[in-house]
């Protein structure tokens, strides 16, 4: 019995030294500037320690302000790299413009059906000449979910889900996931019976991280509707 005890004893002090470990992780390793990609949010960029990693899938999750968000990347990432959009119509080109995106520097790719987005990424992953890549969110095996997150990691490309939610296959291969949330409705001119709607304000949170623990949240301010 007493050698039980004592074997007990000890996994118990060995989970403890491993969740103690475990919990020691919160920092993100240094990552290279050119291994980040800015947000263009300054407290979403320290909450991620610099910037979305790049080789890994990302969602943008929630049913608002998901294409705000991804404006503001993009127009961060065409100075130094292209940037390929696959479009099944929820596109809005003005809004990259008035985030600064440089027009010029944005592929996008019309495609409706799953198979031509997967085929269009694939490509577009293997010949590396993107460093940002947005695709909508589809039902696909977890096979080829996976073979996209092993081909955004090889090229050093950071491959964004525009996920209203995440199922459980782009949830298991996602390095990082965000979900924007809408937290109030800016509106001017509140007295009498008119107003007008003059923009929104969202919450940001880290679902999942790579390389930290979860959890955190920021405010962004979108300034009119998108």
């Amino acid at each position: 019995m007493a050698a039980l005890a004592a074997l007990s004893e000890d996994r118990r002090r060995t989970f403890e030294a491993l969740k103690a470990s475990l919990s020691a992780r919160g920092q993100l390793p240094s990552l290279p500037v050119e291994a980040l990609v800015p947000s263009a949010i300054p407290e979403l960029d320290q909450l991620l320690g610099g910037g979305l990693p790049s080789g890994i899938v990302a969602t943008l999750e929630g049913t608002t302000g998901r294409w705000s968000l991804a404006a503001g990347l993009v127009a961060r990432m065409t100075p130094r790299s292209l940037v390929a959009i696959l479009d099944d119509g929820s596109l809005y080109p003005p809004a990259l413009a008035e985030a600064g995106a440089s027009l010029d520097r944005v592929l996008v790719v019309p495609a409706r059906k799953a198979l031509a987005v997967v085929r269009a990424v694939d490509i577009l992953l293997r010949s590396r000449i993107c460093k940002l890549v947005l695709m909508p969110a589809l039902a696909l095996r977890d096979a080829v979910w996976t073979r996209l997150a092993k081909l955004a990691h090889r090229s050093g490309a950071l491959l964004i889900v525009m996920a209203a939610r995440a199922g459980a296959s782009l949830s298991a291969v996602a390095g990082l996931r965000l979900h924007c949330a809408l937290e109030r409705v800016i509106v001017h001119g509140t007295h009498g019976l008119w107003g007008s709607i003059a923009g929104f304000e969202l919450s940001i949170g880290v679902r999942k991280h790579k390389y930290m623990a979860p959890g955190g949240t920021t405010r962004l301010r979108v300034e009119s509707l998108s």
